[in-house]
């Protein structure tokens, strides 16, 4: 059964965009941005909070960056947990010369983001990068894409030195944007990709065999409408991809989208090339019903014991964009099908 909790609404500010992490000692660190609007970053800083009893309750919101008036501004943070215990946040900046592209900077925090060493510059140019992605190796992935595609770069050094861009994906006639890169246990990396032509077609896969040097694909996946994918293996070896539903079709007021979503499937079906050999078994998760409805960036993390705890922005009840958490199972997927 789907629990939802309440991780910050300050009416004053349009709060969106948000990422969760689980740290070592069992504390959920989220981070989002604060602006005036989703359409107007006249003043923007990065914000992140805590939580100690799993989700339930928030506190210490804090700003993790200056406010800004106009550009640059901060745009779109993702946080992780390296091998090593220590947290690291990406974000965006979004500056004057460079409109729509942007830069990509990194902070890294100790094991329970108490202190954060940063921003520190990256070569990879791009908006709305995904997670920076370690590999067994210790490699680290870092992907955002631009006008002309979605690009990578990795490092084998902890980020001292970066490789040049690599194409993860690009197709005329499709646009390919906001990755989510997904490490399977034999060592393929899948690549799952929004594609924003607002026609509400496919989730779209690129897919690895050399540690993200080189790419093949595009492939679709049984995900219609998928936007900002956000993927991860579950303790069970499944895997589980939360999005914002995108249906396609006339914009009007709110109704462009309203629906969040989680989908499971497995290893087989994610390495899967052909459409048909895939299955995916999607679970609505909330509904939007303001009229000006906003929602659907997101991220999870799992707890020891399975539970599956998740963050996204939604307008709703609010007149502007806020934070809420969400407590499922993997269970609440399959109890259905008894």
């Amino acid at each position: 059964m789907i629990q939802k909790f309440a991780i910050s609404r300050d009416d004053e500010w349009y709060e969106a965009w948000p990422d969760v992490t689980l740290t070592v000692g069992g504390k959920l660190v989220c981070v989002f941005s604060q602006c005036t609007h989703h359409g107007n970053r006249s003043a923007t800083r990065l914000m992140i909070t805590e939580s100690t009893d799993r989700g339930r309750t928030w506190g210490n919101k804090r700003p993790f960056t200056e406010l800004t008036n106009g550009q640059p501004y901060w745009n779109c943070a993702r946080i992780s947990r390296l091998r090593d215990g220590r947290l690291i946040i990406v974000a965006d900046q979004i500056t004057k010369e460079r409109e729509g592209g942007g830069h990509n900077y990194l902070w890294i925090g100790d094991a329970e983001g108490m202190s954060w060493k940063g921003p520190i510059e990256t070569p990879l140019e791009g908006i709305v990068p995904d997670k920076l992605c370690e590999l067994p190796s210790g490699r680290w992935l870092l992907s955002a894409h631009s006008s002309d595609g979605q690009w990578l770069r990795y490092s084998d050094n902890q980020g001292k030195d970066w490789s040049e861009p690599v194409l993860v994906a690009a197709q005329e006639g499709l646009k390919l944007c906001e990755v989510s890169i997904l490490p399977l246990e034999d060592g393929t990396l899948v690549a799952f990709l929004r594609e924003n032509s607002g026609e509400g077609w496919d989730c779209y896969k690129s897919i690895s065999y050399d540690q993200g040097e080189s790419w093949s694909g595009l492939f679709r996946i049984p995900l219609p409408g998928c936007h900002r994918p956000v993927s991860g293996l579950l303790q069970s070896g499944r895997v589980l991809i939360t999005y914002r539903f995108m249906q396609g079709g006339k914009g009007w007021l709110g109704t462009w989208t309203q629906n969040f979503f989680a989908a499971l499937t497995d290893q087989e079906s994610a390495k899967a090339q052909e459409r048909r050999d895939q299955w995916t078994r999607i679970l609505p998760v909330d509904f939007d019903r303001s009229p000006v409805a906003d929602l659907g960036y997101s991220g999870w993390v799992q707890f020891e014991d399975g539970e599956i705890y998740v963050v996204q922005y939604i307008v709703d009840d609010a007149p502007k964009g806020q934070i809420r958490g969400y407590s499922l199972r993997e269970d609440d997927f399959l109890l259905a099908a008894e």
